[in-house]
């Protein structure tokens, strides 16, 4: 709980006090520490467990992967899927792979990924190839995006995500009218996007934002903090980064986009809401966007504040102008 509500130190404390571990409470600790990017921690935690009279599970594995996975420490996890197959023996489950082809896509191993899938012993799934499409997305890879997007879309066709990443790689290449194509074909289809949104809790209130969000009490004392954050910003030298626009609209345009995007909205509230250094916990149910990433560094450093960001892979602690994950996520 504590450590899947940002809260790693206490989840740690909670560990230490322990008078007796098992494999579910080493699981937890270890999964933890990889979702907030304590990558060494996890490793040194797994280290621990086996002197401790404790087997490692298959979910330990799982933990172990995605740490690997998160910090792009590709050799080391290599390592630890053939020592749970060849070692252990341990039958590798769908999460297993997912993890791999995650760890290999993030590192720009695309090929690699796309071999691992298509030579499982067990039918892929759809988070398998959603993994190696985000990669694709990341990577730049339009030719292999397209033809994982056509897989995923015969596999789950009526989820928005490979269409929206569709979508999105064609509307990086300037190419308008593949963009209209993929919508059009959403539309006929009924298949709506999900709305990219984030969520702050205050004195036991969920304050919950979306893009350009001014449905808030506060919405504008909201946006006087946002254009103050914006000067700021533009102080330290910050240049939005309107390549993660995916719209067709001039540039004007697109810099409003980013400046109202749900995590900015959430963040300003958090400044104007609460006392100067107090920690700031937001939730965004999509992956955060590198232009909210810089930000957000650069407001940890302005405000003195440490702002902890959840979002759909993982936890982003910034502080002092850093991220816990390194840029690399």
């Amino acid at each position: 709980m504590y450590s899947k509500c940002g809260s790693i130190e206490k989840a740690l404390l909670v560990f230490e006090k322990l008078p007796k571990r098992n494999v579910i409470t080493w699981n937890a600790i270890i999964s933890g520490l990889a979702m907030h990017g304590r990558v060494e921690d996890a490793l040194d935690y797994f280290k621990k467990m086996e002197p401790a009279g404790v087997v490692p599970s298959d979910v330990t594995y799982i933990g172990i992967l995605s740490a690997c996975s998160h910090a792009g420490l590709v050799e080391q996890g290599r390592s630890f899927f053939n020592r749970m197959v060849n070692v252990i023996s341990l039958e590798p489950r769908i999460e297993h792979y997912g993890c791999m082809v995650d760890l290999l896509g993030r590192a720009g191993l695309l090929e690699e990924a796309e071999e691992l899938i298509l030579n499982m012993p067990i039918q892929p799934d759809d988070v398998t190839w959603k993994a190696l499409l985000g990669a694709c997305k990341k990577q730049g890879n339009i030719d292999m995006g397209k033809r994982v997007a056509e897989v995923l879309m015969d596999l789950a066709p009526h989820d928005s995500g490979s269409y929206v990443a569709l979508s999105n790689m064609y509307a990086s290449l300037g190419n308008w009218e593949a963009v209209a194509k993929v919508r059009l074909q959403m539309k006929d289809m009924d298949i709506r996007k999900d709305p990219g949104g984030s969520s702050i809790e205050l004195d036991g209130v969920i304050h919950e934002f979306v893009v350009e969000d001014e449905s808030h009490p506060r919405a504008r004392e909201i946006h006087s903090m946002l254009e103050e954050i914006s000067n700021q910003l533009s102080l330290e030298g910050h240049r939005p980064d309107t390549t993660q626009v995916l719209l067709n609209m001039d540039e004007e345009e697109k810099q409003s986009v980013l400046h109202y995007h749900s995590e900015k909205i959430a963040t300003a509230f958090g400044l104007i809401s609460t006392a100067p250094q107090t920690p700031l916990r937001i939730v965004k149910n999509l992956r955060i966007c590198e232009d909210c990433h810089s930000s957000l560094k650069l407001i940890s450093k302005i405000y003195e504040r440490m702002i902890i960001v959840r979002d759909r892979k993982r936890f982003h602690h910034f502080e002092q102008g850093l991220c816990s994950c390194m840029d690399y996520w």
